[in-house]
């Protein structure tokens, strides 16, 4: 059997904005203090992910530092005290995500987030892009003890927003959205455009879409009920 879901969950970084620019000055200007060299923006797009502290471990590796945890503490604070003021300096939305949003939530959609990106800096991005209003819940990656690619990073939003997983739909951009969904058992929309560290064919999913406005096909998916 098969049933017309009725909640969508995004992911953020890659799936809705394109925060890579905002992350990668961020991450420069923290390099510059140090007195480190700068690293490029490709080479940011490919930390991005699996949360902040990842992404300065990754940053530092880049320009031949290993940092042990009391480093990465300090260095993931001093990041955080910058970037969660100020987000949404070069971040944009992709083309058609408000506009597309907002078909959405007339149709009956309900919408949700899931993302790696701290809870703070998530909150306030969406309201600095003007799309926070169209989510019923978001939970960023220090909401919950478990983060994606760990189910239940989905399953707890899920479970908040009073939804089952054979009734909603995660989009993503990545290897850990696609893990998580298919570990929820969650329908999963790829979005190509984003900052997937695979190659596409390396990524398991239901449905693809190349541009944000494909979206608005969803009302031709059908989920398939597991009883």
């Amino acid at each position: 059997m098969y049933s017309t879901p009725s909640v969508i969950i995004f992911d953020l970084d890659g799936t809705l904005v394109d925060s890579a620019p905002d992350l990668h000055a961020c991450a420069n200007r923290l390099l510059t203090t140090h007195g480190h060299s700068q690293i490029s923006l490709d080479q940011s797009k490919k930390f991005i992910g699996d949360g902040i502290r990842h992404f300065i471990k990754c940053v530092w590796s880049a320009v031949g530092r290993h940092l042990d945890e009391r480093e990465l503490d300090l260095k993931e604070k001093e990041f955080l005290s910058y970037y969660e003021k100020f987000p949404a300096v070069l971040t944009q939305l992709y083309p058609g995500v408000d506009i597309v949003l907002g078909e959405l939530q007339q149709r009956g959609y309900r919408m949700g987030i899931c993302t790696n990106k701290p809870q703070i800096a998530t909150e306030r991005l969406l309201s600095e892009l003007g799309i926070s209003h169209f989510f019923d819940k978001v939970a960023g990656g220090d909401l919950y003890p478990e983060r994606k690619p760990n189910k239940f990073h989905l399953l707890n939003l899920l479970e908040e927003m009073d939804t089952l997983p054979n009734t909603a739909i995660m989009v993503g951009d990545n290897e850990h959205d696609s893990e998580t969904a298919r570990a929820a058992q969650v329908y999963f929309v790829f979005s190509t455009y984003g900052y997937s560290r695979l190659s596409h064919d390396q990524i398991t999913f239901n449905s693809k879409v190349d541009t944000f406005y494909q979206l608005l096909e969803l009302d031709e998916l059908k989920v398939e009920k597991t009883s």
